[in-house]
């Protein structure tokens, strides 16, 4: 039985001080709208999502961040750059939150329908943590964590280490003390080796040719289905992956099954 009652809300952690893509998250991803608006719009669109807030620094290079959150009306909070989980859990804590689902501001083509379909894991079981990201099937920019407050409320107290502080939900799926659930990727969906992901120049020009070809006539809503399809049509495009941080080698054979 799903518990309505709890309040679930995303957060997205963005900054501008990438050392591989400065200011990756506000880079054009079309018409004048940036990957962190484009990454938004479309997480407005889950169905069990109550709110969104961006989990940013107190950098000032980070005050264009907050000047969209306050053009889109969107919630933000400022907090450490080095310890990521601390800013993630006080600003849910500043927006009472119960249920967290943890985004990162590298993947503006998140998808709603996946991101609804961990909530509901979540909501409907009985796990202390549910993603599709602890054993990889997705592809990397399809990432979607959910957890509750009081989870990573405990995990601030119990961790000072580094590794913790800097990605938030790695104490609670590897320490063996939560309970966790895998969501894993249905066929059209397997490409564990593909990124989709905003980390450096050539993801940024491969994403930018998925959007190009969706947003003029789909806008916000296509699905990860559709940009599978695509790139499965289109398999010259993963050229353009050719040297970024992980070996993309393996692409045209999973593309193949």
């Amino acid at each position: 039985m799903l518990d309505y009652s709890k309040k679930v809300v995303a957060s997205i952690e963005a900054r501008m001080t990438s050392s591989r893509l400065p200011g990756k998250v506000l880079l054009e991803a079309i018409d004048g709208i940036s990957m962190l608006e484009f990454m938004i719009q479309r997480v407005k669109k889950s169905k069990y999502i109550d709110d969104i807030i961006v989990a940013t620094t107190i950098n000032s290079e980070d005050d264009k961040i907050v000047e969209l959150c306050k053009k889109l009306n969107i919630k933000f909070y400022r907090g450490s750059e080095e310890d990521v989980l601390s800013r993630v859990l006080n600003a849910h804590k500043f927006i009472n939150s119960d249920v967290i689902v943890e985004l990162t501001g590298d993947c503006p083509l998140i998808d709603p329908e996946i991101i609804d379909k961990v909530i509901l894991e979540y909501l409907d079981g009985e796990y202390d943590y549910v993603s599709n990201d602890h054993e990889r099937s997705y592809p990397l920019g399809l990432d979607v964590q959910v957890f509750s407050t009081e989870i990573l409320a405990e995990v601030d107290r119990k961790t000072k280490n580094k590794d913790d502080r800097e990605h938030v939900s790695l104490y609670i799926y590897s320490s063996g003390e939560y309970s966790l659930k895998a969501v894993v990727a249905e066929d059209s969906l397997f490409w564990p080796d593909l990124r989709i992901t905003l980390d450096d120049h050539g993801d940024y020009n491969f994403i930018r040719k998925i959007i190009e070809n969706f947003y003029p006539i789909n806008g916000y809503d296509f699905i990860s289905k559709d940009i599978i399809t695509y790139i499965k049509n289109n398999m010259h495009l993963l050229k353009l992956l050719d040297g970024v941080r992980a070996s993309d080698h393996s692409n045209e054979k999973i593309a193949k099954k």
